[in-house]
């Protein structure tokens, strides 16, 4: 009988305990500098290598530096394109939010676009073509190897040349 309430005690404690731990890691202050929510995320302007009109955010490293890993965020207004261009590293995306159409090649086609929603995830090897609009206000996240670099098929494309 002493047995049985030593364990029971000894269970309890240590389910109160496990308790504790697993509410202290679940804690959103806890992780604050290294974890974002939608509401967290900081956003600022988005780079010159795209339009004006997109929001920024680097979640994880720095996508200018020379090497390294990088994470971002794009907030793209509904009907925001980004021309033809590729990328001499992997591009991996995932929709957070909204609906990202992307289509393939050297020439910026509606028609040929296929449509990501929300939980979507591709990449993109590096020298493909291609270009993407926004189906409503949308959140994609980008991650890779840093630098981050657009080429665009058409050199007049690029915004940064013409500010």
């Amino acid at each position: 009988m002493k047995k049985t309430l030593l364990l029971t005690i000894v269970l309890a404690a240590l389910v109160v305990w496990a308790g504790q731990v697993v509410s202290v890691a679940a804690h959103p202050a806890s992780h604050a500098p290294n974890a974002f929510t939608l509401e967290t995320t900081q956003w600022g302007p988005a780079p010159p290598f795209v339009a004006k009109g997109a929001q920024f955010a680097v979640l994880q490293g720095d996508p200018t530096a020379s090497t390294g890993e990088y994470t971002v965020r794009l907030k793209l207004p509904d009907g925001y394109r980004i021309a033809p261009h590729w990328h001499p590293l992997r591009e991996n995306v995932t929709v957070i939010s909204g609906t990202f159409k992307v289509g393939m090649g050297d020439t910026f086609d509606a028609s040929k676009m296929a449509s990501f929603p929300a939980g979507s995830f591709a990449y993109l090897d590096p020298h493909m073509n291609h270009y993407a609009m926004a189906s409503g206000e949308v959140i994609v996240q980008v991650h890779g190897q840093s630098p981050v670099q657009f080429n665009y098929v058409n050199p007049n494309d690029d915004p940064s040349r013409k500010q």
